[in-house]
């Protein structure tokens, strides 16, 4: 099976992520996309964070009967802060007839170099990236990266955050069902 790693915090999840694994599951030959729910990446800050779990079933919501998407736990069950690579090797050894590619956006891409074993990443994995605001798809060498057309959107969890600390609706930035959930958890407001 071919896989579409979808990698994030999820802090929350939006429509725009899920915009970005739909348009990947439809125009790239893979079988499906797995939302990688990272419990701590080594490049942002953990105060901003909500329970993993949380985000997990908040993705779970949203996702819910997409045949084509689910969403993983694997990185809660491995040291942190979560390395791709050493998620991609986890993987790999569990599911050995599975091919795995990576889903990014050009803005994680534009700081590859900062990743752990990035070359390794970039040699041995295909990776589909999609375009962000302000951010230029730079191509390296010896690496398989392939340039999604998919539609550029302007959201962003840390917007969503803020408009519910400011009491602002977010309505038509995530599915209702995350927005009941998010609402009635109290979930990013000031308390």
């Amino acid at each position: 099976m071919r896989i579409a790693l979808y990698f994030g915090s999820f802090n929350p999840v939006h429509n725009g992520h899920l915009i970005i694994a739909n348009f990947i599951a439809n125009y790239f030959p893979i079988d499906q996309v797995w939302f990688i729910v990272s419990p701590l990446n080594p490049l942002k800050r953990l105060g901003a964070l909500l329970n993993e779990h949380h985000r997990k079933h908040l993705v779970d919501l949203s996702i819910d009967e997409e045949r084509r998407m689910r969403t993983s736990n694997v990185e809660f069950h491995l040291p942190k802060p979560s390395f791709t690579i050493d998620t991609l090797t986890f993987l790999s050894e569990q599911y050995p007839d599975h091919e795995f590619s990576i889903v990014m956006g050009a803005d994680s891409l534009s700081n590859i170099s900062r990743w752990k074993n990035y070359e390794v990443l970039l040699k041995n994995y295909e990776i589909i990236v999609y375009r962000r605001e302000g951010f230029e798809i730079i191509p390296f060498k010896n690496s398989k990266i392939i340039v999604a057309k998919a539609p550029l959107l302007n959201i962003s969890s840390s917007m969503i955050r803020e408009m519910i600390k400011e009491k602002k609706s977010i309505r038509f930035l995530v599915p209702d069902i995350v927005k009941e959930e998010i609402e009635r958890n109290g979930y990013y407001s000031e308390r």
